[in-house]
């Protein structure tokens, strides 16, 4: 059998690994049509209703999201009345963001709205099934963060163990080969 029919037949044997990643991988994207994007108003609100009181970095780091797009959204939410900005008594460089009235009943709107939406994307599970997912969620979860470090934080890719030695298998086939030319080879690249 030639090499590339047996790529090509590698390709549409998946073992249960390659399931379960592309099952997850779909989920992903049906929880990112479903949710409100990183900035959105409704998350903002959300998120300034369990704070309470926060400055404008803070939210931004947490909505993990430029500066500028905060401001943006920030400054749409203060025109419609749902935050007031008023100068921090900690750090008079800054500014605390706190709800209007208005926005408290919207984000309790959006807070709702949220535990409806997750109740019906689970609706498919029983209660033991759930707790079974959750504690299967977290185990994977916990793993990763341990291996790959917690990607939440950062704005690289993580490095998996076989990428570290990408850069040397490079240089080797470059050697032995007499040179492969110039060829860039990104993550995820098996050579």
């Amino acid at each position: 059998m030639k090499d590339e029919e047996k790529v090509k037949n590698s390709m549409w044997k998946k073992d249960i690994n390659d399931k379960l990643v592309l099952n997850l991988r779909d989920l992903s994207y049906t929880m990112q049509a479903l949710y409100e994007g990183k900035g959105s108003q409704k998350r903002i609100l959300i998120l300034l209703s369990e704070a309470g009181i926060t400055t404008q970095r803070k939210l931004t780091k947490r909505l993990g999201i430029k500066p500028g797009s905060a401001s943006e959204v920030i400054g749409k939410l203060e025109n419609a009345g749902l935050i007031v900005r008023t100068p921090s008594k900690e750090d008079k460089r800054t500014a605390d963001i706190t709800l209007t009235e208005k926005g408290k009943a919207l984000a309790l709107d959006a807070i709702e709205q949220r535990q409806r939406r997750h109740e019906e994307m689970f609706s498919c599970l029983s209660e033991p099934e759930k707790t079974e997912l959750l504690s299967f969620l977290e185990k994977i979860n916990k793993d990763w963060e341990e291996r790959y470090g917690d990607t939440r934080e950062k704005k690289e890719k993580p490095i998996f163990p076989a990428e570290k030695l990408r850069p040397l298998k490079m240089k080797k086939a470059n050697l032995q080969e007499g040179g492969l030319g110039s060829i860039t080879m990104g993550p995820g690249t098996c050579i």
